[in-house]
């Protein structure tokens, strides 16, 4: 196949979409196909303008001088290139191949619910429910699609307001970086990052500062379980610079001094830190996929996570579930979650290598080879539809 790959441009500043988009390059290319990629490249980002004018100069790059290209460049290749794009947000660009064999990859549509009202935790302005609109506008043109979870497909077909001709579920797939190692070791790495020995293990949260990803959540479960338990193991923080919100319920907390924010820190760092961490904690309110989920089993950590999709579909059997946070009477979800916090922690020796068990095996579906041979197969499909 030659396929023509349409990615987010770099100058964003994504990280799991360029992540996502690599996985399928390499994948494509040791799978033996011809591999181009097309992104829009930063020709007024790059100017020497006011940073409260650098988004509207990469709207420009993305949807203006991107699509032109596009639109004279496509016509030079043969009928039978196969356009991949590497996430629904692309859809202002769909049109310009809807006519031409070509696949949606759809990851999440928070920012789509969000427009329409239906996550109160995201509000959106006036000025973003008309960009979710032109998004859409441009996606609904598209006939093939890819989705990471039962979840999100669910979603495309309410947003489509039809079920396309053809609509998959691929899980994403983890590469076999994430498996289990010398715990005391792990251990070691991140004390004396932290200053702290940590013989007994630590709780552990991986993520962004993005709304949904709840890391204030984290922290309120934390207090919870502190005020009710004897045990007093640290919590160990992974991701971006604390933001104002995080900054407050950080310092409001009577455990602080237990609590490491951690910023900054690259992938061997963070597969240290899942594998010597006692429990893994991710309430996280919404997700495309959620790849710490799966992460975290694969490294061999009871997993604790919320009981909706596509978070449930990530656990499986093997993690164990609280509801989601609410935005009211946060305090009763956190003193329940807690509660379901102390059992995993509290688990004999047996219950916690079957939990660890179950994980291992559940996340054995989420394999890098599996994913890029189902995808593979899904792509000569559509080129065989013509």
């Amino acid at each position: 196949m030659h396929i023509v790959f349409l990615t987010h441009p770099t100058f964003l500043g994504s990280q799991s979409m360029p992540r996502f988009a690599k996985m399928l390059v390499d994948g494509m290319t040791q799978a033996g196909h011809k591999v181009e990629v097309w992104a829009p490249q930063p020709k007024v980002y790059d100017l020497p303008l006011p940073s409260s004018l650098k988004k509207w100069a990469g709207y420009i790059d993305q949807y203006i001088i991107f699509p032109a290209w596009m639109k004279k460049t496509i016509k030079n290749y043969d009928a039978d290139t196969l356009f991949v794009f590497t996430d629904h947000a692309l859809g202002p660009w769909v049109p310009l191949a809807a006519n031409r064999p070509h696949v949606i990859h759809c990851h999440d549509f928070l920012a789509q619910r969000s427009a329409q009202g239906e996550i109160a935790e995201n509000p959106t302005s006036y000025t973003g429910k008309k960009y979710q609109s032109y998004i859409k506008q441009g996606y609904k043109a598209g006939k093939n699609f890819i989705s990471v979870s039962r979840k999100t497909q669910e979603d495309l077909h309410r947003f489509l307001g039809f079920v396309p001709a053809v609509s998959e579920v691929v899980y994403n797939g983890l590469n076999t970086f994430f498996k289990p190692a010398n715990i005391s070791e792990a251990r070691a790495v991140i004390g004396n990052e932290i200053g702290v020995t940590l013989t007994n293990g630590y709780l552990l949260h991986v993520g962004g500062n993005q709304w949904y990803k709840n890391r204030i959540g984290v922290i309120e479960i934390y207090d919870a379980w502190r005020k009710n338990s004897n045990n007093n193991l640290p919590l160990v923080m992974i991701g971006a610079p604390a933001n104002g919100k995080l900054k407050e319920c950080y310092n409001a907390s009577p455990y602080s001094e237990d609590i490491y924010l951690l910023t900054g820190k690259d992938d061997s760092f963070v597969k240290q830190a899942y594998i010597g961490a006692s429990v893994f904690l991710f309430p996280s309110l919404a997700e495309g996929f959620g790849w710490p989920i799966a992460e975290a089993m694969a490294s061999g950590i009871p997993t604790i996570t919320t009981s909706e999709g596509p978070m449930n579909e990530v656990g499986g059997d093997a993690a164990f579930y609280i509801s989601r946070r609410p935005l009211t009477n946060s305090g009763a979800w956190a003193e329940d979650a807690s509660s379901i916090l102390s059992d995993v922690i509290s688990l004999n020796e047996a219950g916690r290598e079957n939990a660890i068990d179950a994980g291992l095996e559940h996340v054995k579906q989420f394999d890098m080879k599996i994913a890029i041979r189902q995808i593979e197969g899904i792509y000569q499909d559509v080129l065989g539809r013509g």
